[in-house]
């Protein structure tokens, strides 16, 4: 548990730190940034919102959440909005190029310390298994579709979109993977009552 709560909290400094590079965002940190601007709301409470929203789609794909899943709601968003007090702006590159790189790892780092904490998947990855097993489509095409039109309708709404969020694309999968191995832990029984099975890790590319 101690490793789920560390995971999220992580998470939600990385994102924040994307957040302050300014050199592009996460696809679905494009949309919350968008709806930010959109609404006045701060880009955190902005991530609640979209969670509690798409883990309502949960229900007509028949996912299970678990503690993790619910956790993740809110832990991401809350970590992000204290980061962002706590950390001044940066204005040269020479800082905000270390901000972007150092977000990316901490992300993955993040990953792999929530997702092997086996206490369930983050909402958006739940939304992408779910609708990979009603519509018999591909993770990756699933995945794609939808990372595609968060992205666009973040930009749209004013979410940054730059040379952080190819970087984020490229380097989250394989940086994914290595925590996950490296964060492993022994699976929980099968009588937990707070343990959701998780999706394939190759699918778990944020929360």
């Amino acid at each position: 548990m101690l490793q789920l709560y560390v995971g999220l909290a992580l998470y939600g400094v990385s994102s924040a730190l994307l957040v302050e590079s300014g050199l592009g965002l996460e696809p679905w940190g494009v949309l919350h940034q968008g709806l930010a601007e959109l609404t006045g709301l701060t880009i955190g409470v902005v991530s609640i919102i979209v969670g509690a929203a798409v883990l309502l789609l949960w229900i007509p794909l028949r996912q299970r959440p678990g503690l993790g899943t619910v956790s993740n709601v809110f832990v991401i968003g809350i970590a992000m909005d204290g980061t962002l007090a706590l950390v001044p702006d940066a204005h040269s590159l020479a800082v905000r190029i270390p901000l972007l790189v150092g977000g990316i790892v901490l992300n993955g780092v993040a990953t792999g310390l929530y997702i092997a904490a086996k206490f369930g998947p983050g909402p958006r990855d739940g939304l992408m298994t779910g609708l990979h097993r009603r519509t018999g489509r591909s993770i990756r095409l699933v995945r794609t579709a939808i990372e595609v039109a968060v992205v666009a309708t973040g930009f749209v709404l004013g979410g940054t979109v730059g040379i952080g969020t190819v970087l984020y694309a490229l380097a989250i999968g394989p940086l994914a993977q290595v925590f996950l191995r490296v964060f492993a832990v022994p699976t929980a029984s099968a009588g937990s009552t707070v343990v959701a099975g998780s999706p394939p890790n190759g699918a778990i590319l944020h929360p």
